[in-house]
């Protein structure tokens, strides 16, 4: 029991890191443009992390994204070492890419170690390995989709306001990006929670195989208060935001304004809610990143600093497996207890 207590600690300590992590991605545009000051607009992003959790339970009617990542692994192979050492990975590696300024994938890197420490126990055959390739091919498919998207809606934006005065064309984009961020937001609330809820809900289960009190047969017995737990998480941590990433999303990728702002984050929500009708976990980082080198690219493809843009992608590549190994080392570490 005491070990089921402290995965849940720590599963939502790393939704809290999470947060924190990926402010920058509901914010930094906005911040750049200076629509609103970082502290406002954390709280703005951390108010619709947390609007995400009613949409999810009362409007879209399910926490799909969650089920699928508590199928990363075989259920049969679940147990709570397994759970433990994946999450503690996911820490180590989220708190080294922040330091460092990575937009890396929190999602990633929450599933890399999760299946890094399956393997190490069980072997392959304890992974869904299935799963895990649709989640990885979605390492290249969402920044590209949200290219595609924010490059074909700034197209369309820049012809239909071709006559508008600059001046209040900026005015109005700059209030409209109030808008955007909160869909972004939502976004984010709606895709990185559920991944949190996906390892308790593993958790929970191994939990009941094992005998433990607390344990639920399935993710469809999952109690409210986890969801609730982990839309809250997210949301306190985003309120703490992440300066050093918000950088280099804001200003490091492409020059960015007001228009071009509302673009990626409208781009980048329509990408999130796509993923979410998928069930599919996706990176809200390689999300935003993508729909930002969009917006970048219809002016001259020169304006996207193309040396940023392929390091941070060395980095998403690298997230799983780095992640993976990591929790292999820590579960053979937590196994000799």
């Amino acid at each position: 029991m005491e070990l089921l207590v402290i995965i849940i600690a720590l599963a939502l300590i790393f939704d809290y890191i999470n947060g924190f992590h990926d402010a920058a991605n509901s914010i930094a545009t906005i911040v750049s443009t200076k629509v609103l000051t970082p502290f406002q607009a954390v709280l703005w992003a951390a108010f619709f992390n947390f609007v995400a959790f009613f949409i999810a339970k009362y409007i879209i009617g399910g926490f799909g994204i969650a089920n699928t990542v508590s199928k990363t692994v075989i259920e049969d192979y679940i147990t709570l070492p397994i759970i433990l050492a994946g999450v503690i990975a996911a820490i180590i590696w989220n708190l080294f890419t922040w330091w460092k300024g990575i937009p890396s994938s929190s999602s990633h890197t929450l599933i890399g170690g999760f299946a890094g420490a399956a393997i190490m126990a069980q072997g392959f055959e304890a992974i869904q390995v299935n799963i895990i390739l649709k989640i990885a091919a979605f390492i290249f498919l969402a920044p590209i989709i949200g290219m595609v998207v924010a490059f074909g809606f700034t197209l369309i934006v820049l012809y239909s306001c071709r006559r508008a005065h600059p001046h209040t064309a900026e005015v109005w984009f700059k209030k409209l990006q109030l808008v955007s961020s909160a869909l972004f937001s939502i976004g984010h609330g709606l895709n990185d929670s559920q991944k949190v809820m996906g390892i308790i809900a593993a958790a929970l289960i191994a939990a009941h195989s094992e005998g433990l009190g607390m344990g639920i047969h399935s993710i469809n017995d999952l109690p409210d208060w986890v969801a609730f737990a982990c839309f809250t998480a997210i949301s306190l941590g985003t309120m703490s935001g992440g300066w050093k990433i918000v950088k280099t999303m804001g200003t490091r990728i492409t020059k960015v304004t007001p228009l071009e702002g509302v673009i990626a984050e409208t781009a980048g929500a329509f990408t999130l809610y796509l993923t979410e009708y998928l069930k599919i976990p996706v990176s809200t980082t390689h999300t935003i990143t993508g729909a930002i080198i969009g917006v970048g690219a219809t002016k001259r493809l020169s304006a996207v600093r193309w040396g940023i843009t392929q390091s941070l992608m060395t980095a998403w590549v690298l997230t799983i497996p780095v992640s993976a190994l990591l929790a292999a080392g820590v579960y053979c570490v937590v196994s000799l207890f």
